[in-house]
């Protein structure tokens, strides 16, 4: 597993790395807590607070580690009108404390919505039950 200097290391040639260390350091330790937050500002010449405003702006991030599998649903209005709302309670009944259920606006996949993505894998035209299902096999 790549450390948190490596990663910063693969970027710094890049104009405006934060967002995609962030997204590596994510990806690669399941969360970026205040240590990795003040070693990412030490790296990149920045106050730790301007790192944490980042990680605390955007939702993806977490500042610590959530094991659960994760059923990205999309909530965005295409979806909307094709009635994902009245699918979340069942979604979230199926996923009780087993499953983290999190928002996204948009998976691309507009005109065949509802939509959910379970980590590379996405799932269209969605109703109640497979939604469920989905979410019971993550």
């Amino acid at each position: 597993m790549k450390t948190i200097d490596e990663i910063v290391a693969d970027h710094a040639d890049r104009e405006g790395p934060l967002l995609p260390i962030l997204h590596e350091i994510q990806a690669a330790l399941g969360c970026i807590d205040a240590e990795a937050e003040t070693r990412i500002a030490e790296l990149l010449n920045l106050t730790r607070a301007e790192v944490h405003g980042v990680v605390s702006f955007y939702h993806d991030f977490k500042t610590k580690p959530d094991e659960r599998p994760v059923v990205q649903v999309c909530r965005a209005e295409a979806c909307q009108a094709r009635g994902v709302e009245a699918m979340m309670a069942a979604a979230h009944l199926a996923a009780g404390d087993r499953v983290r259920l999190d928002t996204v606006y948009c998976l691309g996949l507009c005109s065949v919505g509802p939509n959910a993505r379970v980590g590379d894998d996405l799932h269209a035209r969605l109703n109640e039950n497979s939604l469920a299902k989905l979410v019971e096999n993550a």
